[in-house]
């Protein structure tokens, strides 16, 4: 605290003062006055009124009407800015704390290039390429050919690179500077867009964004994160890591949707919630449960895009949707790979293995069915071509719309619980093989048997027999209607492409010319279209639904053709099988409880000589005939067996011989078996004296022995298997 003397005007012996700025009358009224006006307080009290008080720093005339005095004044500092949170509250304010309530424009610098650790090769190369280009124009020379090879080696290069990521390089691209943030995915979707702030609570967080907008004619809700474009925008935005006010903002237009019948789409890209002190005591915890629980309850359509990383509850608090879309280089996790590596490894340089054990990536929420799709992006991520990338959320966000608008608001909400309740699913009860048993331990290990298994399936090939429905699920409208939606899809795909144009001429051309065969030119370009088309479909989670649909049609296609086959074949099977072997084989099947087994043992080969001519007639090979398995273990499984057994038995009475008491209790329980007593005390020292047999059995490692006899065992029934009978090709 800064101390200053003032001296300020003259005091005179009736009680005024005179002090021309600001007009003070009296002594008392300079106690706590602001003289200055500005930020800082300045307190000035009257230090001297009267000559008695010190002499040095009065003066008095001669007639001692009036004498000087000092003043003292202290600057109190101002409290430090608490980023984010503005000092002053107050929304009418005309500029300053809500700047950011401006529209959304482009940036007057365009960014910066930025290269990633991993894509340093790629670098190397562009500059391998420009200085060939540069010599060329400096010598005149011909260079066309070397610099053909360096891109196309490039091409390759990057090609190479971007298809075989790793969950931390597709972190690091998910968290690009460069990346298109939220807005611009809206502005290049949306034909209106209108943004509506404020939590009506006094607080608008920029770091949420919402407000209305259309695509395709239907108005949406639109909530998202939003970054900044670089670092005065992303301090603004204090980088896209909202605070509570921001979560109810959400909350409320989530509300007002609701209200409205608007379907709400949300776009994640947060690195988690804020996590300050002033954020835990206006309740950051409760408004994110708050948004968790009142999403599950929206009556309306909502679909949730991760367009870069999404954290923990921060990201969920707005992605309780009915389907769950990530771009290609999105992560999402519970928590970032360096916090997980600094608590697991206890250093941040094994985040790439953290994110790795994590499994954050989009490929892995596809796989896990956390998220429904996976949108593609350019080579190089998102930021090398964003049109093209918001196009392709724009086509995501349409077709899983047209699904969810069928549905009433019952099974919307049953639709979106269903979704998290099948997150992190499990089955029990499925057997362990018996190489996995040697390395687990005994309370891990199955309890399954064989004749278990073979039971529950008996009875599971019963229920499926017994069950009723329709022999042929696959009918001509379910095929025709599988074609026009693949027709459909197809010619979105295109247009996604960019190839419309393309195909469009080649179909013209071909119209003119259906008459004559293909030119040679005609074929090539034909070839290109489709090994452009082929390239985007096999770039990973790009078009899934049309790929899914294209494999099904063949399936289809695939079981009609062999449908017919077997009904060609069973009806030249009919025509030459004679009556009479027919009847024989109805006799033998009725006759299978009745006969002994060695003649219907004779029975069946005579029938099964009469059908082997049959099917020779008809041009069939066999390869096989299907007859029961029969497991008898091998003479040397058999040998170790009884020498086991004979092992067990000496064991047991070398046991009984040694331990002290344990014959004379066994004595003892027959007796009491004998004599019919109390079964309880029977059964009781019955089990006490296992106990003490099987602790000797196992001191002496015979319980080793018998489950490494069981497992031996095991093996030989699991490897058995029956032989098989099947048409194929002519072959039976």
């Amino acid at each position: 605290m800064n101390t200053m003397s003032l001296t300020r005007g003259n005091y005179y012996m009736d009680g005024r003062l005179l002090i021309e700025e600001h007009g003070i009358e009296s002594a008392n009224q300079c106690v706590g006055k602001d003289f200055l006006g500005g930020s800082r307080a300045i307190c000035i009290w009257p230090k001297y009124l009267t000559s008695s008080r010190n002499n040095t720093n009065t003066n008095t005339n001669n007639n001692g009407k009036w004498q000087r005095f000092n003043v003292a004044a202290k600057i109190r500092k101002g409290k430090k800015h608490d980023y984010p949170w503005p000092d002053k509250m107050d929304p009418n304010i005309s500029s300053g704390y809500l700047t950011y309530l401006s529209h959304f424009k482009p940036l007057a610098e365009k960014p910066k290039p930025v290269t990633l650790d991993f894509e340093k090769p790629l670098v190397d190369l562009e500059k391998k390429i420009i200085e060939v280009r540069n010599m060329a124009d400096d010598t005149g020379l011909d260079f066309s050919n070397q610099i053909e090879a360096l891109e196309s080696k490039y091409q390759q290069a990057l090609k190479d690179l971007y298809t075989h990521l790793t969950p931390f390089q597709r972190l690091m691209i998910a968290r690009h500077p460069n990346r298109p943030t939220v807005l611009d995915h809206i502005l290049n979707i949306t034909e209106k867009w209108v943004e509506l702030h404020g939590d009506r609570a006094g607080y608008d967080d920029p770091a949420i964004v919402t407000g209305l907008g259309t695509m395709d004619g239907k108005s949406y809700m639109f909530i998202g994160h939003q970054k900044g474009r670089n670092t005065k925008e992303n301090i603004t935005r204090n980088f896209a890591m909202p605070t509570p006010h921001g979560y109810r903002k959400a909350l409320r237009m989530m509300k007002y949707a609701d209200h409205h019948k608007f379907p709400i789409i949300t776009f994640v890209d947060t690195p988690g919630a804020y996590a300050d002190l002033k954020s835990e005591e206006l309740g950051q915890g409760e408004a994110i449960a708050h948004n968790l629980r009142t999403m599950f309850g929206l009556k309306v359509p909502i679909l949730t895009v991760v367009t870069g990383e999404g954290g923990s509850g921060g990201a969920l608090a707005i992605a309780c949707a009915n389907k769950l879309f990530m771009l290609e280089n999105s992560a999402f996790y519970v928590a970032s790979p360096e916090a997980c590596a600094a608590i697991l490894w206890k250093s941040s340089k094994a985040a790439p293995k953290a994110a790795e054990k994590l499994r954050i990536t989009a490929q892995e929420h596809y796989r896990l069915g956390i998220a429904d799709g996976v949108i593609p992006e350019p080579l190089g991520g998102a930021h090398v071509d964003p049109t093209w990338t918001s196009q392709q959320i724009q086509l995501t966000l349409t077709q899983a719309m047209e699904e969810l608008t069928k549905m009433n608001e019952e099974e919307l909400l049953r639709h979106r619980q269903l979704k998290f309740r099948s997150i992190g699913g499990f089955q029990e009860g499925i057997p362990v093989e018996p190489e996995r048993k040697r390395n687990m331990k005994p309370s891990d290990v199955n309890s399954s048997t064989l004749t278990d298994i073979e039971s529950e399936l008996q009875t599971l090939r019963k229920q499926i027999l017994e069950s009723k429905g329709p022999t042929d699920p696959i009918t001509n409208e379910s095929i025709q209607k599988l074609v026009k939606e693949v027709d459909e899809e197809i010619t979105k795909a295109i247009i996604s492409m960019g190839l419309a144009e393309k195909v469009q001429s080649v179909r013209m051309e071909l119209s003119k010319n259906s008459n004559q065969p293909l030119s040679t030119n005609m074929e090539e370009k034909v070839d290109r279209i489709m090994e452009e088309i082929n390239m985007k479909m096999a770039q990973p989670g790009a078009y899934l639904g049309l790929k899914q649909k294209l494999k099904k049609l063949d399936t289809i296609n695939s079981f009609i053709e062999m449908k017919v086959k077997q009904e060609k074949l069973r009806k030249e099977l009919n025509e030459k099988l004679s009556a009479d072997t027919k009847a024989k084989i109805a006799s033998l099947m009725d006759a299978q409880e009745r006969i002994p087994d060695h003649e219907l043992v004779e029975k069946a080969m005579e029938v099964q000589r009469e059908l082997e001519e049959v099917l020779k007639s008809a041009n069939l090979e066999i390869v096989g005939v299907m007859k029961k398995n029969v497991e008898t273990p091998p003479a040397d499984i058999k040998q170790k067996i009884v020498e086991l057994n004979n092992e067990i038995i000496g064991e047991i009475d070398r046991v009984v011989n040694a331990e002290e008491g344990l014959k004379d209790q066994i004595k003892e329980l027959e007796n009491m078996i004998a004599q019919g007593l109390d079964s309880k005390d029977a059964e009781k020292m019955e089990a006490g004296i296992k106990e003490r047999i099987l602790a000797a059995l196992d001191a002496a490692g015979v319980k080793e022995k018998i489950e490494r006899m069981k497992e031996e065992v095991e093996s030989l029934s699991m490897a058995g298997f029956e032989d098989k009978i099947g048409v194929e090709n002519g072959r039976c």
